[in-house]
């Protein structure tokens, strides 16, 4: 019996199921890790927006981490939404010697268009990026966090996601100071079924990185789920529906 990576999500609840933490735990779970969480907000949202938010207090978030890391251990962590920058900042602070792969995944914007990071939290992704193995930024978030020309100034490591661009081709590029880009390019799966991409692409690179797979490796196999995901989403929903985690092998 193979012992499974243990993977740490950081991030908020969807009451739905499509994304957030219920979408990391579907993922981490299907590709053979041991998903734990530290809840960061609760979101009363589904397939046609978001119509809560509550944070929790960054002591209790910090309290979630501690007692994942003391009694389980952790061998790769994802972070999503965070809700406030004392979390944001709390969270650095317990991930800065931790020692094993970390993804960020920096929720700003929800697929329905909420907003789900104020100003003062997007500052305080500086030092998430600095500390993680992987940025994964989307289009809108690529241009918040100031573009191409910005994260190569900031020497970190990121992914250029393309899922939210235009045209019937998606291109992903993988950007690594001191190596060459690596870019993946597919055909566009068009379907409405697209809640919770980031949230599944991250965590199934979390738990890539986990098991002890090299980067470019694991980015490559966590698109693959997520395509597969898009493939088979149950079509639940009347907006952005779930995927199908189901489907993730």
């Amino acid at each position: 019996m193979t012992t499974p990576p243990r993977i740490l999500s950081i991030a908020g609840s969807d009451s739905s199921g499509g994304a957030g933490i219920q979408a990391d735990i579907k993922t981490i779970t299907m590709l053979g890790g041991f998903a734990m969480t530290a809840i960061t907000a609760i979101t009363a949202q589904n397939s046609l927006g978001v119509t809560a938010v509550e944070a929790l207090s960054a002591a209790m978030v910090a309290a979630q981490i501690d007692a994942c890391i003391s009694d389980i251990g952790v061998d790769a962590v994802k972070i999503g939404m965070l809700g406030s920058p004392e979390i944001a900042h709390v969270v650095a602070d317990r991930l800065a010697e931790l020692g094993v792969p970390v993804v960020f995944d920096p929720v700003m914007v929800a697929t329905s268009g909420a907003v789900l990071a104020e100003a003062p939290t997007v500052a305080a992704f500086e030092r998430l990026m600095a500390l993680a193995t992987l940025t994964t930024p989307n289009v809108a978030e690529l241009a918040v966090l100031g573009g191409d020309a910005a994260m190569a100034a900031r020497g970190v490591a990121y992914l250029a996601k393309g899922g939210d661009g235009e045209g019937d081709t998606v291109a992903d590029v993988l950007h690594v100071p001191g190596h060459e880009s690596v870019t993946w390019s597919a055909s566009r799966i068009l379907t409405r079924h697209t809640h919770g991409t980031g949230c599944t692409l991250s965590s199934a690179i979390a738990t890539f990185l986990g098991a002890g797979i090299a980067l470019p490796d694991a980015v490559d196999r966590a698109r693959q789920a997520v395509r597969v995901a898009l493939l088979n989403a149950p079509g639940f929903g009347a907006g952005h529906g779930p995927m199908g985690h189901h489907a993730i092998r």
